[in-house]
């Protein structure tokens, strides 16, 4: 695997910190990374930290980890040092690939990429779609991903907001099933600590199965499910009148049209 050389992260947050901590694991040296802040003065160990905006060479990468409403703050500052051989990738939800083109026009190409915090244990589903890059800056880019966990090109960007709430949101709902469950236990009668922990090591055993298996999640619900027997019947109950499915499609469609939203908005800023 390739990885940039000289990547400068503006805006060091959950999950930019998350994404370096994955980078990290994969054998990424830690004085690749420099972070821009204009206050903080110091860095992870072996990481270089900057105030102001420098002068001098371009990086090769930036990666944009800033609020999306913070764009407008940082963008012209960070213009100055994104240069021909620069890709700035940005993991900004909402914020499209025109917008970024506009903001950054010297830039060698932009990248829209939605991680989740399992980058930091180098599993997450990493989207991924760009414009402007070149052959050789699009392997290099796949290759960061992949170090991740994966890297799932799009081919149209009108994809992204869904993609971005499913994998994207997707671990604050699983998280969300995964408090009901050990809830509902607790209401039934179990101790609620030992709920949660039976809860987490269950999804974290059913999760690993379902990514090594060669069935579908759907098979696997009828393979652990006997006719008549317990699983059954618990699944009646998700089933009936497709509860969950139904459930499931409007959380995503909530998450997806948030997107829309605040892509529309960034439209009108930039």
């Amino acid at each position: 695997m390739t990885h940039f050389q000289n990547i400068l992260i503006v805006g060091f947050g959950n999950m930019a910190g998350a994404m370096v901590e994955g980078w990290l694991a994969a054998g990424v040296p830690a004085a690749t990374f420099t972070i821009y802040h204009p206050t903080r003065t110091e860095a992870p160990a072996g990481m270089a930290i900057i105030n102001d905006w420098p002068d001098g060479e371009p990086f090769d990468a930036v990666i944009v980890g800033v609020k999306p409403q913070k764009l407008g703050d940082v963008a012209d500052g960070l213009e100055r040092v994104v240069g021909p051989g620069t890709v700035v990738i940005s993991i900004l939800a909402g914020v499209e690939l025109d917008s970024l083109a506009r903001r950054f026009p010297r830039a060698g190409g932009v990248v829209r990429l939605m991680p989740n915090l399992a980058v930091a244990l180098r599993k997450s589903p990493n989207a991924l779609i760009a414009q402007g890059l070149d052959d050789a800056a699009r392997q290099t880019v796949t290759d960061m991903a992949a170090m991740l966990g994966s890297a799932e090109w799009l081919t149209e960007e009108a994809q992204f907001d869904l993609v971005t709430a499913l994998a994207g949101s997707g671990p604050g709902f699983v998280y969300r099933f995964i408090d009901a469950l050990a809830a509902g236990a607790t209401r039934l009668g179990l101790e609620h600590e030992q709920a949660q922990r039976l809860a987490v090591q269950m999804v974290e055993g059913a999760a690993a199965l379902a990514a090594q298996s060669p069935d579908s999640p759907a098979d696997l619900a009828r393979r652990v499910a006997s006719p008549g027997g317990m699983t059954q019947k618990g699944l009646d109950v998700l089933d009936e009148d497709d509860a969950l499915a139904r459930l499931l499609t409007e959380t995503l469609r909530a998450a997806r049209d948030r997107g829309r939203e605040m892509a529309a908005a960034a439209r009108d800023e930039g």
